[in-house]
């Protein structure tokens, strides 16, 4: 099978979401209010997710905002394991991810493994709810996989 080398050789849909890491979703919630807001903002907090090929907790605040049709989300990572925590160890805070939702989570995973993406985060909620962070060597931004209907 010849590799795909862009996103619409793999056929991706559209991203849905820009995912930022922030030190504060309060400060965020101020600085970008007038862009992105209103907000609405829940704990996002994942237990027993695969982080790493191990299982792991997280505790999360998470806002989401919008620009148009696509949501914006600001992720402070509060304790536990997750790469929202690698981000900001490695005294980062910005744009982290972006998202797409798709039916099958994992035959998207095999899919991207073509052009060098690994899982790093996951969990399966249900049958119908799973998702997953990806990322490749070489390449600081992460894609994000949402399957829930």
């Amino acid at each position: 099978m010849s590799q795909p080398e862009s996103p619409e050789g793999l056929g991706l849909p559209q991203i849905d979401q820009v995912g930022f890491v922030v030190k504060s979703v309060d400060e965020a919630e101020k600085r970008y209010g007038a862009l992105f807001g209103p907000f609405t903002r829940m704990d996002g907090s994942v237990q027993a997710a695969t982080y790493r090929g191990r299982e792991a907790d997280a505790q999360l605040e998470i806002l989401f905002g919008r620009s148009g049709e696509l949501e914006m989300e600001f992720i402070e990572w509060k304790g536990g394991e997750s790469p929202h925590r690698e981000f900001i160890e490695q005294g980062r805070e910005g744009m982290h991810h972006i998202r797409y939702r798709v039916d099958d989570t994992d035959a998207w995973i095999e899919r991207l493994a073509e052009v060098g993406y690994r899982p790093i985060w996951y969990k399966q909620f249900s049958p119908e709810i799973v998702f997953a962070y990806l990322e490749r060597e070489g390449d600081p931004l992460l894609i994000e996989f949402l399957q829930m209907p």
